[in-house]
Order: C-alpha cells, then sequence, then structure tokens
C-alpha cells in the first residue's frame, strides 16, 4: 500500500512538472508602448527591447513566474531628437539607469486567460511593488517548427514614484501618469 501511495505522490508531482512550460520573451516580437501627458496633449512611445523569461502552466496561471528586463535606451517615439531628448539626465538618464526591471511575486488568476501579476518593479534606481492585469491572448505553433504564448498587460506608474522630477505642479509640460501597455510574445523552450 505504501509503495502504491508513493508512486501515486511521484506521478502527480511529475504530471505537476510536465504541465510547466517556459517561455523566452522574444525581443522582436515584444513590446512595451507608453502614452504621458505632454503640454495640453499626450505623446506616445515604445521600447522595443524587452527580455526575460515566463514560466507558467497554462491550466494553472496561478503557479507562473516572470522575470522581464527592458532595454531604456531602445525608447522610440518616431522622432530622433525626442527620442535623445528622453534619454537625458532629465528624464531617462539612460547613462546612469539602463534597465527597467520586473520580477513577478505572485500571480492571482481569476480564469486560464486573465490574472494579475505582482511583483518588484525597479526603474530609476527605485523599487515598488506592482499590480499587472494581464491577458494570456492565445498559444500556438509558430511558422519556424516553435510554440508561442501572447500575452498583454496594463498599468498606469507614477513618474514621481521612481525619482522622476519633471512632474512637478500643474503647468509642469510633462505629466506624471505613464500609461503602459505590455504585448509581449514568448517562444517555448526545448
Amino acid at each position: 500500500m505504501k509503495k502504491t501511495l508513493m508512486l501515486l505522490a511521484l506521478l502527480a508531482t511529475s504530471q505537476a512538472w510536465a504541465a510547466t512550460e517556459t517561455y523566452n520573451i522574444d525581443a522582436t516580437h515584444s513590446f512595451a508602448n507608453f502614452s504621458i501627458r505632454h503640454v495640453v496633449s499626450k505623446t506616445s512611445g515604445t521600447f522595443n527591447d524587452v527580455t526575460g523569461v515566463i514560466t507558467l502552466d497554462p491550466a494553472n496561471l496561478n503557479t507562473a513566474s516572470v522575470r522581464a528586463a527592458i532595454n531604456v535606451s531602445s525608447v522610440n517615439t518616431g522622432f530622433g531628437k525626442r527620442d535623445e531628448h528622453i534619454k537625458a539626465d532629465k528624464y531617462l538618464d539612460v547613462a546612469k539607469y539602463t534597465q527597467i526591471q520586473f520580477e513577478s511575486t505572485k500571480i492571482t488568476a481569476s480564469n486560464q486567460t486573465q490574472a494579475v501579476m505582482q511583483g518588484k518593479l525597479t526603474m530609476h534606481g527605485v523599487t515598488k511593488l506592482v499590480d499587472i492585469p494581464v491577458r494570456v491572448l492565445g498559444y500556438g505553433a509558430d511558422p519556424w517548427g516553435g510554440q508561442r504564448a501572447g500575452f498583454e498587460g496594463r498599468i498606469t506608474l507614477k513618474a514621481s514614484d521612481y525619482g522622476f522630477g519633471w512632474a512637478t505642479g500643474a503647468s509642469a509640460p510633462v505629466g506624471d501618469d505613464i500609461e503602459i501597455t505590455l504585448l509581449i510574445e514568448g517562444v517555448k523552450a526545448k
């Protein structure tokens, strides 16, 4: 009887392990898009160098974990002079702060496609605990014989929470709220 119970426990553990999948974030198909108030309107852009690893069981998102990094120098607003201005020490200070990093601490799923991802976000030398609502966009084969997974997340951050001083007062030309949309495509590790 003991051997049967041990065998069942081992089988259950191996099945749980087999359900876990690892996806490497594909930097060429993943983006961190942002928009922020500028004077009386908004301006937007993207960070197009996002890397990291996502580990999950598609049937149980509560077990997922995420580690990701954004290369801050990859900022692209579609206007080179503005990009250089944003990279300067008054704003992103890319010479000193080269990455935005995220590491999940807890995932709370409401179903197999929606969850809230809690974790530590480090930006501009400041680490804060944040909640990012995420959605699984799907899983499937790619044209190169691999498997992929797609994810989307949205969050609004306060620039002032991360030590950015540009948003001081109602007349500041750049706002304090940064709206971020994460579009992430992962390639399943072999």
